[in-house]
């Protein structure tokens, strides 16, 4: 009798052609998602280079101290130089200039000195030294002859290195608001079935939130030495830009589904790292990235964290108010976009609505 042969196992299937089995292994959404990988990497690529490759001073507010006779023209005269790196402003004297510098009116002060003497430029390096070597820089080439001494008012601490870590912070805790809330998509689908989940999920990211702060203030603080002396104020700095930054991302979710994903990726790291004003100032950064830096949680973070770490928390508050609109606006998108959902399909929202891919 002859010998039969064994069965095939369960999973086993004809073999394909190779036009085939390349379809079954990327399919037509797959490769809607590698393009869009593959635009974001260039826009990555695009946005860190192009505001880092060449930096240079664009009307950096500075205070100028000077002869009574000679300031209006100095005044005059740095204002005008070619490609306008600073923008000047008289101070009547050299403890109104210091504190301008301190409360972060302006970068920095110039204090001319007597005719055979050296002029004094004030900087707080501690705001971003690579901005106080621009400065230097610049008043070298205007004052010519004359030596240009540097007066640092307000050093980063020892552990602090260049300044970064009130960036470096700010990117930790960025990242995790984003990953949080793409986290909640890919496990229970990107738009909540009805507002009584989205209300849960946003919940679940508060908490997560007050966790993140507490972890970035013990580890700035506490463990590295790097901020030290305003623990409970960073705590509920970090707090807060881990929670706007996870409400808007929540909110492009349910607006967008999968795609809102991606977009937290452009705004909050390939836009927002680079122009957060963290390795450059946004005065030494070109155009573009200067202006938006400041409406986006990452610069807004940076502001807080480095001006409440080194500065009393003085040029505050256009920053907190860019936190909180987009901590409310990213409630508040999410809610409405559920509402509109749940009355769009019913309570228990659209088929597949809570799987992975919605």
């Amino acid at each position: 009798m002859a010998e039969m042969s064994p069965p095939p196992p369960p999973d086993y299937r004809p073999s394909k052609g190779f036009r085939q089995e390349v379809r079954d292994a990327v399919s037509p959404r797959a490769s809607i998602l590698l393009l869009g990988v593959l635009v974001l990497e260039l826009a990555f690529i695009v946005s860190y280079i192009g505001a880092f490759h060449s930096p240079k001073p664009s009307r950096v507010p500075i205070a100028v101290v000077a002869p009574a006779g000679a300031q209006a023209a100095l005044v005059g005269k740095l204002n005008e130089l070619p490609g306008h790196p600073l923008s000047a402003r008289s101070a009547d004297s050299v403890g109104q200039a210091r504190a301008m510098v301190l409360d972060r009116r302006v970068e920095a002060a110039l204090v001319v000195g007597p005719a055979a003497g050296a002029d004094r430029l004030l900087v707080a390096t501690a705001g971003g030294p690579a901005g106080a070597t621009a400065l230097q820089l610049v008043f070298q080439k205007v004052d010519g002859p004359r030596r240009v001494v540097v007066t640092d008012l307000r050093a980063p601490n020892p552990a602090d290195g260049r300044g970064l870590s009130s960036f470096y912070l700010v990117v930790g805790v960025i990242i995790g608001g984003y990953l949080a809330s793409a986290a909640l998509a890919m496990s229970f689908g990107a738009r909540p079935a009805n507002q009584h989940r989205t209300l849960v999920r946003l919940g679940a990211l508060a908490g997560l939130s007050v966790l993140s702060g507490l972890g970035a203030a013990v580890v700035a603080d506490l463990v590295f030495d790097a901020l030290t002396g305003h623990f409970w104020t960073l705590w509920w700095i970090a707090v807060l830009i881990t929670f706007a930054t996870a409400a808007a991302g929540m909110a492009f979710q349910v607006l967008l589904g999968p795609i809102g994903i991606a977009l937290s990726v452009l705004i909050f790291v390939v836009l927002g790292n680079p122009s957060a004003g963290g390795v450059y100032p946004a005065s030494l950064m070109p155009p573009f990235w200067r202006d938006i830096g400041p409406a986006l949680p990452n610069g807004a973070g940076v502001t807080l964290v480095r001006n409440y770490s080194y500065f009393g928390g003085h040029d505050t508050a256009t920053a907190w108010w860019v936190l909180a609109a987009w901590a409310v606006g990213g409630v508040l998108v999410g809610i409405l976009a559920s509402l509109r959902r749940q009355a769009k399909f019913g309570v228990m929202g659209p088929p597949r609505a809570e799987g992975v891919v919605s």
